[in-house]
């Protein structure tokens, strides 16, 4: 049962802390003062009887007990909201899919398997989409505040305590424009291609780290000029108007490649790729809505093999 002593105010609280990892800005958010989340945390801790926040340089980070309690936490008050929300807005009848997305799946996978399972379910169903880098999406899973995550994340360290499904291998492929010097080269060694301007994933992400291995594994530099972004409509414009070398996921850039407007260079960023799936919250039960579109997924990933 649980403790009378713990209120609404001390879970949004907890979760705003966790969320922002700073109490000045989770107060902020909240429009409170610093002093009173303050309290109202120190308030949760003497009643649970543990320490959730540990002081860090570059803020406040969660303690094994404060990541315990988020993992339930956050889908709890979550599917209250939802709760509440359904009554007063009368959506009980329908279904909502809150979906995280990688770039590695956003360009024909996410958008294929969406229009294939709305298409097989009764009645309304909306889906919400929302991207991001891999830690900030499956934080968010964490919290409950999405009901899956797709693309290729398992190199990520916030997948930890949460369910992963693989369900195929994508690679990471370095492309220029059509017509760019090395494009017709078959056989290129990499500091040829440090003349050349970069399109890179963020530091911090599952994909940068394979550029990083790429890098190191040839002894090279990061080249001077770069632009560092997950947005594909970005990095494939940049790419076409200039000779920068962009690594893109391949999904991302398989249809431009076929066209001939991009073209791949013969030299492999890695052999296999990254395995590219499915994570869910296994605190939180999936709805029947969830599920159909976890087998939708399943079936386009067959489709594939």
């Amino acid at each position: 049962m649980l403790n009378a002593r713990i209120k609404l105010r001390h879970l949004q609280a907890f979760l705003e802390v966790a969320r922002q990892r700073s109490f000045a800005r989770a107060a902020e958010r909240m429009s409170i003062t610093q002093p009173g989340i303050s309290k109202t945390i120190r308030e949760l801790e003497e009643t649970i009887g543990a320490s959730l926040f540990e002081r860090t340089p570059r803020g406040v980070s969660l303690t094994q007990a404060g990541l315990t309690l988020l993992r339930h936490a956050g889908p709890a008050l979550r599917a209250l909201e939802e709760g509440i929300g359904a009554v007063g807005e009368g959506r009980t009848s329908g279904c909502w899919l809150r979906v995280g997305a990688l770039s590695t799946v956003e360009s024909r996978l996410l958008p294929e398997a969406i229009l294939r399972w709305q298409e097989g379910m009764e009645g309304e169903c909306g889906v919400n989409v929302v991207t991001g880098p891999s830690a900030f999406l499956l934080s968010r899973l964490r919290r409950g505040e999405l009901d899956l995550v797709v693309g290729r994340m398992t190199e990520a360290r916030e997948i930890i305590d949460l369910s992963f499904e693989h369900l195929f291998y994508e690679r990471l492929i370095l492309v220029v424009r059509g017509g760019h010097p090395l494009a017709r080269e078959t056989q290129l060694e990499p500091p040829e291609l440090m003349r050349f301007p970069w399109v890179l994933p963020p530091p911090q992400t599952t994909l940068r780290q394979q550029v990083d291995s790429f890098f190191v594994r040839h002894g090279l530099e990061l080249p001077a000029r770069q632009l560092e972004t997950l947005s594909l409509p970005l990095s494939r414009h940049y790419v076409q108007v200039s000779d920068a070398v962009w690594v893109a996921p391949e999904e991302a850039a398989r249809e431009a490649v076929r066209l001939d407007s991009l073209a791949e260079l013969a030299l492999s960023l890695e052999q296999q790729g990254g395995s590219v799936g499915m994570c869910t919250n296994a605190s939180l039960a999936p709805s029947l809505a969830l599920e159909s579109f976890c087998e939708t997924l399943r079936g386009m990933a067959a489709d594939k093999a």
